[in-house]
């Protein structure tokens, strides 16, 4: 009897400690993301639309050479780690460790050849004049961050997520204050260049590339503290080690399904904007307007609608380590039910959000983007009109992860390029035979994901039996952001009459409109208690509901 208490005592010691290590990792994933959605306001703002423009297509292209040669490298590194770690091998997953490190280099100096040596080439290729410049900058930057994925894969492999958060967050702090400093005085040394939209974009990336550096002698001086503890652990195992085969067999094999699975969605966004700058070519649109539109498009609109998708997904990827225990555990009425509060969470966060962007897009766009006037009205009607992107985007992606929690990893891949497919083929379409111009991408932005959450919504039924509650899920939340749009929307109106300060206005409605969503959640008991109780702050909110009774 007090073996099995200790048992169960040690299992849920075990399972507390990958919730609270989970939600470190989501955490940073939030502080990041909002900090890289706050520095790009003046950085665009400083570029204009047609440097941004440059800047945002060459970032599509660095993004796709990282997936295909780094960004699989930490989870899946983790994954075969902790699978040594858990056989009592330390000597096997400190080798796998080296070889993933070799491994890395030799992918990381493919991307910077790629990038290096074929700027011109992608240059030509994407029809974007200048686009040459950030791409050299970012070359070194897919070599750093390739050995920056080993480090951090090793030790969430350890299930400790501390300092992947740490360097993640001097990442983007470095990053930020890097970025806006190097634009600036990029600009300021090429004024008056006639590429100084391109040399502005190349001062932009100069940031990436410090904070990667920054977050890489970081991990190097964390994980040379923890060299002799390592090293004695390897030491005492005893373990037959592994064959160098056996172990690029197995990093190879476990990156290829998080490759598929991660480079359609980067890849889509690059095919659009090399569709979109070679067709407009093909019609007369002069360099300068393509650049600026998609500059409008990938900033001002793109930037606005990835904020509530990243705190979304992180929020629910905390939580999504526990649908795996479940699924492994055979407790199917548990898991559909936890998945059932993962999709409700995701759609309570993004509705809103997409709501006020319609609903507050004009003084949004004036107030984050005063520069940027030329193209303003484009800016808005984007935001208006694809605001709903942020909810298909972030329930596909939740949803590919629970399909995958579920052991149906290829699934998720095999819908996603069934959507990649009829996405291509629309965009390319609607740009080739119509005038809809930055438009026909918006109508591909929002079709994208909405297609995959719809053929995973699918999957989920006929292969895991799980039927989502859209009542629950989405039409309970779409309601009560309704609400709260039509609050946000008379108080900015009323303001106007007696505040002429668009930024005061701008506040008060955005702190109104949440005060009422917020309240009105609790009222109508979106979540239950226990659901209430597994969110961030859960015991606070839950009070704060008993007392609304």
């Amino acid at each position: 009897m007090l073996l099995y208490a200790n048992g169960v005592r040690y299992l849920k010691e075990k399972r507390d400690q990958l919730i609270v290590q989970g939600s470190i990792l989501a955490m940073a994933g939030i502080i990041t993301k909002i900090i890289g959605f706050i520095y790009r306001i003046p950085m665009a703002n400083m570029l204009g639309e047609q440097g941004n423009g440059i800047y945002s297509v060459s970032f599509g292209i660095y993004n796709v050479a990282l997936t295909l040669s780094s960004y699989s490298l930490p989870l899946a590194l983790s994954k075969l780690v902790s699978s040594r770690l858990g056989k009592n091998e330390p000597k096997n997953a400190f080798i796998l460790f080296k070889r993933a490190f070799f491994f890395a280099l030799i992918a990381g100096a493919c991307a910077f050849s790629v990038l290096f040596f074929g700027a011109e080439w992608l240059e030509a290729l994407y029809s974007r004049t200048g686009l040459a410049h950030p791409l050299k900058v970012l070359a070194p930057t897919a070599f750093i961050v390739a050995l920056l994925g080993v480090f951090r894969g090793y030790f969430q492999g350890h299930s400790t997520m501390v300092p992947t958060a740490l360097s993640q967050i001097l990442e983007q702090i470095v990053n930020a204050v890097v970025s806006i400093l190097a634009t600036f005085f990029f600009i300021k040394a090429y004024e008056g260049a006639p590429d100084i939209a391109a040399r502005g974009a190349a001062g932009a990336t100069v940031g990436t590339l410090a904070g990667a550096f920054g977050a890489l002698v970081m991990l190097t001086l964390f994980f040379t503290g923890k060299l002799a503890s390592i090293k004695k652990d390897v030491k005492s195992d005893t373990s037959v080690p592994e064959s160098k085969r056996r172990t690029y067999y197995d990093i190879v094999t476990t990156m290829i399904p998080i490759i598929l699975s991660q480079s359609i969605y980067q890849i889509g966004f690059t095919v659009d904007d090399l569709l979109y700058g070679n067709i407009m070519a093909t019609k007369g649109i002069e360099d300068a307007v393509v650049s600026a539109e998609q500059g409008v498009f990938n900033t001002q609109y793109t930037q606005l609608i990835n904020l509530p998708i990243a705190i979304a997904t992180a929020l629910a990827a905390s939580a999504l380590p526990s649908v795996v225990k479940l699924f492994v555990k055979g407790l199917h009425k548990e898991k559909n039910e936890k998945i059932t509060s993962v999709i409700k969470l995701t759609s309570v966060i993004t509705i809103p959000c997409a709501v006020g962007l319609a609903v507050l897009s004009e003084p949004l766009i004036s107030t984050l983007f005063p520069s940027l006037v030329d193209f303003r009205e484009i800016a808005v009607k984007l935001l208006v009109y694809g605001s709903s992107a942020c909810v298909f985007y972030s329930i596909a992606t939740v949803t590919t992860s629970v399909l995958q929690g579920n052991n149906r990893m290829r699934l998720p891949v095999i819908n996603s390029f069934i959507s990649f497919a009829i996405h291509v083929a629309a965009v390319f379409l609607m740009l080739k035979y119509t005038d809809l111009s930055v438009y026909a991408l918006l109508i591909g932005d929002i079709t994208f994901p909405l297609v995959i959450c719809v053929l995973n919504i699918i999957s989920l039924k006929k292969h895991t039996g799980y039927t989502v509650e859209f009542k629950r899920c989405f039409l309970l939340p779409l309601f009560l952001s309704g609400i709260m749009g039509g609050v946000a929307f008379l108080t900015n109106f009323g303001l106007g009459f007696i505040i002429p300060n668009k930024v005061i206005r701008l506040g008060v409605s955005f702190v109104a409109a949440i005060a009422v969503y917020g309240l009105s959640v609790l009222k109508t008991n979106v979540f239950t208690d226990d659901e209430i109780l597994d969110l961030p702050a859960g015991g606070k909110i839950l009070k704060l509901k008993n007392k609304l009774k």
